[in-house]
């Protein structure tokens, strides 16, 4: 977690991704992808997005808190998308820690074979190398096709100020290389990449992605609406017919007005809210008016939590 208000908050709010060159006990050498995505509720969009990008999924329970209502949720998107889920318990190093009774616990509750369970400490670094060794022999390796025109999904985006708008993809056909001219679908808009790389986890650069790997491209879009999450990245002179399938939208839950408190500062607003909207795909808002309080914003959130993150990275980021 790269954000100050994640590690203040102990909580996962935007999905971070790693890749992980690991040699097997068999001596063969393999590379991981891996997305850590947020758990609350308020930020299931977020999992789901990362999901479609993904073979397999982890399940991470607390060894001493056991199952949470939000877990069960996340593993039937998991399950429901066809990914091979394997159940994960954290936290054994604790004197509360009860492994039997969580694994009973979710066998009962989400139903799936959980006695063969790998048992971890992520603080201790106890049971990580079996959770490698089992996700090689458990997760399906992505299907590589690289005598394809490219596919790649756009996961998420964020705008940088530097670069113009970073975006996360997956390669699912095909690669992805550096000077390559590539076609945005919904905006029909081609441009050319200046940079791909993998996060390790700090941004690393490359040559090119290939079919089945996970990293970053900066081309060259310095418009925040340029690559909207759930679109499809293919190349501009040998284009595939159909985008991606994509992600279904949000409906908003929660209302709330938002307002400068200084009518100078509405521009400013708007545009933090626009970058704000780039990075989270679930965020709505809309110009609103009020005899008291002058121009500002309608937005829409999916819960309070989520209304309070973005109100916090507001204050902070903009």
């Amino acid at each position: 977690d790269s954000m100050d208000i994640e590690r203040e908050r102990g909580i996962t709010i935007k999905a971070q991704s790693v890749t992980l060159n690991y040699k097997s006990k068999d001596g063969k050498n393999y590379q991981l992808n891996f997305i850590d995505t947020p758990g609350h509720v308020d930020f299931s969009y977020e999992v789901s997005r990362s999901l479609a990008a993904c073979e397999g999924a982890l399940l991470v329970v607390d060894a001493a808190q056991g199952v949470e209502a939000q877990s069960v949720a996340n593993c039937y998107t998991a399950i429901s998308q066809g990914l091979e889920v394997v159940p994960v318990l954290n936290k054994i190093d604790l004197p509360a820690a009860e492994p039997e009774r969580v694994i009973e616990q979710i066998e009962d509750i989400i139903g799936i074979e959980a006695e063969d369970a790998v048992q971890v400490s992520a603080k201790t670094g106890v049971g990580i190398e079996d959770l490698l060794e089992s996700l090689i022999e458990r997760i399906p390796a992505p299907k590589i096709e690289l005598d394809v025109p490219l596919t790649a999904l756009i996961i998420d985006s964020w705008f940088d100020n530097y670069l113009g708008v970073v975006s996360l993809v997956r390669v699912m056909q095909g690669r992805l290389s550096k000077k390559q001219k590539i076609l945005v679908m919904s905006t029909g808009r081609a441009v050319q990449v200046e940079k791909v790389g993998i996060f390790t986890p700090k941004r690393q650069e490359c040559q090119f992605l290939e079919s089945g790997e996970v990293g970053f491209v900066v081309a060259n879009i310095k418009d925040i609406y340029g690559a909207p999450v759930g679109d499809t990245l293919t190349d501009a002179y040998n284009p595939v017919s159909e985008p991606l399938s994509g992600f279904k939208s949000v409906q908003p839950q929660v209302f709330a007005g938002m307002f400068p408190t200084d009518a100078n500062d509405y521009e400013n607003l708007r545009e933090a809210l626009a970058k704000l909207r780039l990075n989270d795909a679930a965020l709505h808002y809309e110009p609103e008016t009020s005899q008291a309080l002058g121009f500002g914003f309608r937005c829409g959130f999916l819960g309070m939590l989520h209304k309070e993150i973005v109100q916090e990275r507001l204050e902070r980021e903009y």
